[in-house]
């Protein structure tokens, strides 16, 4: 013990060397910024039809660090929701304040197992140190009296006001072109959370023809946490997320990355839904409860209309963006109800993890859309289920975790094997299976598809850093297609290579060379599928970081893309892009100026520019052609209560005198539009 304490004397002396570190910027933010920004891209070349909303993780990441986890109480299930931490990390984080006792100072990080200087700096806007007793036992009473007296308020609203007119507005959308939401908060601790949500959507009606109520969504939620043996309860409009996804997921921090740590899919349960997703949510009530000390119950109702389209009594498709824009599209609105109701039970006993989730779908009407071509095996008929056994086990540096389950017809598993040969290396191996046939509506989970179907894969990944300043990741993923996909008439197959270095000398300064080699198969255009040819994708980044204490940050970014076909000339794209972000210091003033060149030859080579958005906010839009995009976003806090936000961007082509198509079309060569965002917090 007085080695220990020792140690922790030298910890608080070497803090002096992690706070200019960390106080010169908050790396927590960057590399959430760069994983979110690896998904979408990744996302976005894959024609998926569900495109990821963030709202919901970044808000929760953003309480949490205006609410600090104190360390010397978390649960595993607190540290998991941090997805720069590994399993094994917080295995040793938990056996150190277990052996050694409460932690007296957040530097004694430094001297836990496998925790390195740069999770450290991670980990630190979330977590704080706090000294604990006895706490009482939980009251009801108390926890509505602590509610009242300490909970805190938040309104947030939010206008978007483009600059220009698309086709649609002419004749066929109903609506203004402003965008406008509304969203009211209420948060006690980590244990109530209350809210309404509302929006209305660019071309939509406010008060009137199918809106006569105001807006067109409308949301709700109630959660209660960790009350005693009532470890969850949500009520009005949730998530849920149980084993690896293959059953039931509406979380999205997982994927093909170029961090270790976004492969770590862990079991989230229930949580809130704050946010304007019109789609990936559910509404009813939905509750968890510790039926003994390694046992856990989950149990869930929901029942909601969902948009689509009904030809003679049958649905035929299921309408998911949620716009109501025009006529044609409010008609779809709420047109058939989805009742849904499941469980999870899950045991978990040191080293072992063992979980079963079953799902039952009803629809008052029954689903028959059109199956030909690539939707030939897809489900159909009113009723529809899915059964999923999850596992885990972890034996000193190895991991493994997994998940198979079955539908009404088809099956899938994932399973993934991690194993940490010395400290700050990562090895992992993944595979998964989901046949052609298998469906669940609501499932997310690792592929290079967007869906949980028609996909087998083999994928191995090394996170390691050998050398001082040095990080290294590269990955190799071998996947097939057993049936026809989108634009692929025929079974087929792909690789995807990456390789990426990054050299962080000061805590000021960071750079990173990425590569990426992607190869995969298509219908060769105009051919009506009869001829099927591959086609080859190469990318190419550098980034450079630099920071100047809390005053000028700056970001630089080059990309180059290679796209090309078997026996047709290559297509190629690039980009040049600058950020730079400063603090005022005689004001609460931050204001963040990007601007961006860029150039591709067609759409494959098209290139991606992420850009600093509202709160809750991430956006990263896709550019072909040639022409330039700025944007110009300044944050000003009036005092703790008083938040504005305000960004204006704009896109100017050089290669064309109208922007889009359809009711999108926009005449001219120029695409601007503000943004701007109030917060008051009570």
């Amino acid at each position: 013990m007085k080695t220990i304490q020792l140690l922790r004397l030298i910890s608080i002396i070497n803090s002096l060397l992690i706070i200019p570190a960390c106080s010169a910027q908050n790396p927590s933010e960057s590399l959430l910024e760069d994983v979110l920004e690896d998904l979408s891209v990744n996302n976005g070349t894959d024609n998926s039809v569900n495109t990821p909303n963030w709202e919901n993780e970044l808000e929760e990441l953003s309480n949490r660090m205006q609410e600090p986890v104190n360390l010397n109480v978390a649960t595993r299930e607190q540290l998991e929701q941090f997805p720069f931490l590994s399993d094994i990390q917080i295995e040793h984080l938990l056996a150190y304040i277990y052996i050694h006792g409460q932690m007296k100072t957040i530097y004694e990080l430094q001297l836990v197992e496998e925790i390195d200087r740069q999770t450290i700096q991670y980990l630190l806007p979330f977590v704080c140190i706090k000294a604990i007793n006895n706490e009482p036992a939980f009251r009801w009473k108390s926890l509505l009296k602590s509610a009242a007296k300490y909970g805190k308020n938040e309104l947030l609203t939010r206008f978007d006001i483009p600059f220009y007119r698309r086709k649609g507005y002419e004749h066929t959308y109903l609506g203004p072109s402003v965008y406008n939401s509304v969203k009211y908060s209420f948060r006690y601790s980590d244990r109530l959370y209350a809210g309404v949500v509302a929006e209305k959507d660019a071309g939509e009606p406010f008060g009137a023809l199918h809106n006569r109520y105001g807006y067109d969504y409308y949301s709700f939620y109630l959660l209660l946490k960790n009350c005693g043996r009532l470890k969850a309860l949500a009520v009005g409009n949730y998530r849920l997320s149980f084993g690896q996804g293959l059953v039931i997921s509406t979380d999205y921090l997982m994927g093909k990355t170029i961090y270790a740590s976004s492969f770590n899919s862990r079991s989230s349960g229930i949580k809130k839904h704050s946010s304007t997703d019109e789609y990936n949510y559910f509404r009813g009530v939905a509750a968890t409860v510790s039926l003994a000390k390694d046992w856990d119950l989950s149990g869930f109702y929901s029942h909601r209309s969902l948009d689509g389209v009904i030809t003679d009594g049958e649905i035929t498709s299921i309408y998911k963006t949620g716009l109501h824009r025009s006529q044609k599209e409010a008609d779809k609105k709420n047109l058939f109800t989805m009742q849904l109701t499941g469980g999870h039970v899950s045991y978990q006993h040191n080293r072992i993890r063992l979980g079963i989730t079953g799902i039952y779908y009803l629809f008052n009407r029954p689903y028959e859309p059109e199956l030909t071509g690539y939707s030939k095996y897809n489900l159909h008929g009113n009723n529809f289920y899915n059964l999923g056994i999850d596992y885990a086990y972890r034996w000193h540096r190895f991991s493994f975790q997994g998940e198979t389950a079955i539908g009404k017809q088809g099956w899938a598993s994932l399973n993934r094997l991690q194993y940490s040969p010395v400290q700050n290396t990562q090895i992992m191996l993944i595979h998964r299976f989901y046949s052609y046939n298998y469906w669940a509506m609501f499932a997310h989970s690792f592929g290079e598809g967007s869906t949980t179907q028609n996909e087998q894969g083999y994928y191995i990944g090394m996170e390691t850093s050998p050398f001082a300043y040095w990080k290294f990741f590269a990955s190799f993923d071998l996947f097939s297609f057993p049936w026809k996909k989108y634009r692929v008439n025929k079974p087929s197959r792909g690789t995807d290579g990456l390789l990426q270095a990054t050299f962080t000398p000061r805590s000021y300064l960071s750079m990173y060379l990425k590569y990426r080699y992607k190869r995969k198969e298509r219908d060769w255009t105009g051919s009506k599928g009869s001829l099927t040819l591959p086609i080859f994708h190469h990318q190419l980044r550098y980034r450079l970081n630099y920071s100047l204490g809390d005053v000028l940050s700056s970001r630089t970014t080059l990309d180059y893309n290679h796209f090309h076909s078997q026996d047709r000339a290559a297509n190629i794209g690039y980009q040049v892009t600058q950020m730079i972000s400063s603090q005022l210091p005689w004001a609460r003033l931050f204001a963040d100026v990007q601007g961006s060149y860029f150039f591709t030859e067609d759409y494959d080579s098209r290139v991606y520019a992420s850009e600093s958005g509202l709160l809750y906010t991430f956006y990263t839009p896709s550019f072909q052609g040639r022409g330039f995009r700025c944007s110009v976003r300044l944050r000003y806090e009036l005092n703790k209560h008083w938040l504005f936000i305000t960004k204006f961007g704009e896109t100017v082509y050089l290669d064309r005198n109208e922007i889009g198509s359809g009711n999108d079309l926009i005449c001219g060569n120029k695409k601007a539009d503000v943004q701007m965002q109030l917060r008051i917090k009570f």
